[in-house]
């Protein structure tokens, strides 16, 4: 059984005034930087190898979130992930290539 996990932020923040645009493309540089991928538009997947891995990220993902908008982070099996279905589109090459590699890591 794989113990890799998958981090998923999922976020909706403001973006009407220059202050809020500048908080959003920061927060989402942050994300990319800090090893997550975009999924779809405001979701971001990281694959954690441990519980300490997924507690270091949150921890800076927590650091890092603007005070406006909605945030919401979930960890879920690498298991659970690649089950997920898909209702319409297909999964990214991205997607593919980290659900198949990470079942057979370490």
């Amino acid at each position: 059984m794989s113990r890799f996990m998958r981090m998923m932020v999922m976020f909706d923040l403001p973006t009407e005034t220059k202050t809020d645009k500048k908080n959003y493309t920061e927060f989402r540089r942050f994300l990319l930087k800090d090893g997550f991928d975009m999924m779809q538009y405001s979701v971001y997947t990281r694959l954690c190898s441990s519980v300490d891995v997924v507690d270091t990220h949150a921890k800076r993902v927590v650091s890092q979130a603007p005070k406006k908008g909605s945030i919401r982070l979930i960890t879920i099996t690498n298991k659970q992930f690649a089950d997920m279905y898909i209702l319409a589109g297909k999964k990214s090459t991205n997607e593919r290539i980290l659900t198949n590699a990470s079942l057979s890591l370490f």
